[in-house]
């Protein structure tokens, strides 16, 4: 039977060296409270000291909440994440090289949490190879305190792959909404499931305890079986929050995104008539039938568009988050679906990820260069990590890389379908060589993976011998607009064509004939 203990009470159960494992999504699944004590505690008695925190998704609101609470001095040692940019004073923090930090795909460390859990050696994966991942490039490392080699490159069968070693937990914290009596714990409010269990299971084959944030405490025996997704027996202790969880980094609580209610789709609003439109637009024209993953930022318009355009029944839009079907979050609810179809375990969506169960992903475009790698997560001196973008665009049959030509206060203009540029962004996307290699485009191409770029002014392909412009929009100089702002010179196709008018003018209504070719 797990024991009802406060906040502060939970807080010093933290030992010094200890290894913590959390289940969170943003502010999804991050027991809040529980975070804070542990920052109080610290501040009052300087421990615990020198903690390693593992995590996949970020764990923030991209201001001051998650865990941001842990970055103090002498609190945490080491960082082993998916993503760190949603918290920024702990992305500050790493900055600073006040902590060691390892990035790693955020779907490695929902899948490792089983191989801790199953006392195996550790993780067998090809996800990360040809990338600042694999040891052979970064080894995951971030900042310059990092030094030691925590992945290794092994061969089984004449077949490469990367290997993540194994080590305890020590504590394994999650959310739940309810707690019975017994321990058990039911997610009826929350918007994703997560890999709360596998931190669970890992932290008890590890010797370790598991520590759960709740809303509410039921009667033993009184949830609904189907409801639990982590039972009493995996669970310690257990910390009723005295103010309400937020549901995501946005919303505290919506029935839609917990799966209780449908939202009419024509309640969704449409994008204004900018870049990002222009972009998921072009983007959108590259779907292929089946389960389609949208990344955070202009590939999430994607779903704005397909709305728009009534082509939403024909894809199963699909979340690295565990979330299936449905209409993807924007903004601060992303990971989270509104009339989704079913709400997965994080890590069992991955696995189904890097089996191709992705027809094709549409992810950001941070930086591309001549060879086509994308970097995702390093930009100069700001860490942010490659969330599921490793596993996603490795997993996928095409990948559709969507963003800006350049960054940095970009002004276009559009007029009866010509685009034209008013104010150029100041930071060059299109480098001779990427800061950070998140997806490479050597071991893509190798792998028979095809691969578009879409901009709002123009559109790659990845070829054999790098990046070869097939498209140009109406109203665009070739060598003004788009060669004089490249670091490289790319291949241009002898059949280069302009790109559709329709989609730079403010009502297209033509995306379901290019779907059906």
């Amino acid at each position: 039977m797990a024991k009802i203990i406060t906040a502060a009470e939970a807080a010093a159960l933290f030992q010094d060296g200890a290894t913590v494992a959390a289940a969170s999504f943003g502010l999804s699944g991050w027991p809040e409270e529980v975070g804070l004590a542990v920052q109080e505690r610290y501040r009052k008695e300087q421990q615990p000291k020198g903690i390693t925190f593992m995590h996949a998704a970020g764990i923030g609101d991209w201001k001051s909440r998650g865990e941001c609470a842990w970055a103090e001095d002498g609190l945490v040692k080491r960082l082993v994440v998916g993503h760190v940019g949603s918290s920024p004073r702990m992305a500050q923090f790493v900055a600073d090289n006040k902590c060691e930090c390892y990035f790693w795909p955020l779907g490695v460390v929902c899948q490792w949490y089983t191989e801790v859990a199953r006392k195996n050696a550790g993780l067998f994966s090809k996800i990360g190879l040809g990338t600042f991942i694999d040891p052979r490039v970064e080894g995951g490392k971030v900042n310059d305190v990092t030094k030691e080699d925590i992945i290794k490159v092994m061969e089984i069968e004449g077949e490469e792959y990367l290997f993540y070693k194994a080590f305890p937990i020590n504590i394994g914290l999650i959310r739940a909404n309810t707690a019975d009596e017994n321990g058990n714990l039911s997610f009826e409010k929350e918007s994703l499931s997560l890999e709360s269990l596998p931190v669970a299971q890992a932290a008890k084959a590890s010797g370790g305890i598991v520590i759960a944030q709740v809303e509410t405490i039921a009667k033993a025996g009184s949830l609904n079986p189907q409801l639990v997704k982590v039972p009493g027996v995996c669970v310690d202790y257990i910390v009723v929050a005295e103010k309400p969880q937020w549901q995501t980094q946005g919303t505290v609580y919506s029935p839609a995104l917990a799966g209780h209610i449908k939202v009419p789709e024509n309640s969704i609003p449409t994008m204004e008539m900018d870049e990002r439109k222009i972009i998921a637009r072009r983007s959108a024209m590259e779907l292929l039938p089946g389960a389609v993953n949208l990344g955070i930022g202009i590939p999430q318009g994607v779903a704005s568009v397909l709305a728009e355009e009534g082509c939403s029944d024909k894809f199963t839009l699909v979340s690295e988050s565990g979330n299936i079907g449905g209409i993807p979050g924007v903004a601060l609810n992303f990971g989270s679906h509104f009339n989704g179809e079913a709400m997965l375990q994080q890590d069992h969506v991955f696995t189904w990820f890097d089996g191709g169960g992705l027809k094709m992903c549409c992810t950001g475009l941070g930086q591309v260069d001549k060879e086509g790698n994308i970097n995702a997560g390093r930009f100069g001196n700001k860490p942010m990590g490659p969330g599921g973008f490793i596993n996603t665009t490795a997993g996928s049959q095409k990948v559709v890389f969507a963003g800006t030509f350049t960054a940095g206060a970009l002004e276009i203009k559009v007029d009866d379908g010509v685009l034209s540029i008013v104010k150029e962004g100041a930071i060059c996307k299109f480098k001779d060589r990427v800061d950070q290699v998140a997806y490479s485009g050597k071991y893509a191409y190798k792998s028979g993976q095809k691969t578009v770029y879409v901009t709002e002014r123009c559109v790659f392909e990845l070829t054999a011998d790098g990046m070869l412009l097939t498209e140009i929009a109406p109203g665009i100089d070739l060598e003004k607009d788009i060669l004089a702002k490249m670091e490289f010179k790319p291949q241009i196709s002898p059949n280069l064509k302009t790109m559709p008018a329709g989609i730079f003018k403010p009502v297209w209504g033509e995306l379901k004939q290019y779907l059906d070719k």
